[in-house]
């Protein structure tokens, strides 16, 4: 093993250091920006010492933000509501259907499996705004426009096939003997 100068080490750590308070920085600077009032982030030259407030976090979790205008509605908790009921329940859908159709891709080798198997990756290449127009047709007649079913339907195109290809690699890294074996 081969043994490093003290002044090496010093070298090193300083340089550690460095990146670690350049890559830190953004991350207190939100953070401290979050405990300030809008008029104290405005400021310039910006303050480093200021009078911390909760004010932000309370229109956050009331919805009421208070402003020399006036107050203004925001929908935080809401969409936040919203982000995580959507992802949560596409992720699951996609799970439900690419676990078993990656299963039977794996297994089941059949005439234009392969294709298949490309042409839903396919899918992830393609530019959305290739999709956006014709889909957006499709779903205003089915009346899916602005619904969460709609906006799931939508997730799947990008969560199913990379979930079909994924989880098909793994299955087929399981030996076959595996599965017959009992």
């Amino acid at each position: 093993m081969e043994h490093t100068s003290l002044l090496e080490r010093i070298l090193r750590g300083i340089a550690l250091a460095l990146v670690v308070i350049f890559f830190m920085f953004p991350i207190v600077w939100i953070l401290m920006m979050s405990f300030q009032t809008n008029e104290t982030i405005l400021r310039i030259p910006p303050q480093l010492v200021f009078e911390p407030t909760l004010a932000n976090y309370t229109a956050l979790i009331t919805g009421k933000l208070m402003t020399a205008a006036g107050t203004l509605d925001i929908a935080f908790m809401r969409n936040l509501w919203n982000s995580v009921f959507l992802s949560v329940t596409s992720v699951a859908v996609a799970l439900l259907l690419g676990v078993p159709a990656a299963y039977a891709f794996a297994r089941h080798k059949f005439r234009g499996s392969e294709d298949i198997a490309f042409t839903l990756l396919s899918f992830r290449f393609a530019p959305a705004l290739l999709v956006l127009l014709p889909l957006t047709l499709y779903f205003q007649k089915l009346g899916l426009a602005n619904t969460y079913i709609g906006l799931i339907w939508v997730y799947q195109l990008i969560c199913l096939p990379l979930i079909l290809w994924i989880v098909r690699g793994y299955f087929e890294d399981i030996p076959a003997d595996i599965e017959y074996a009992y």
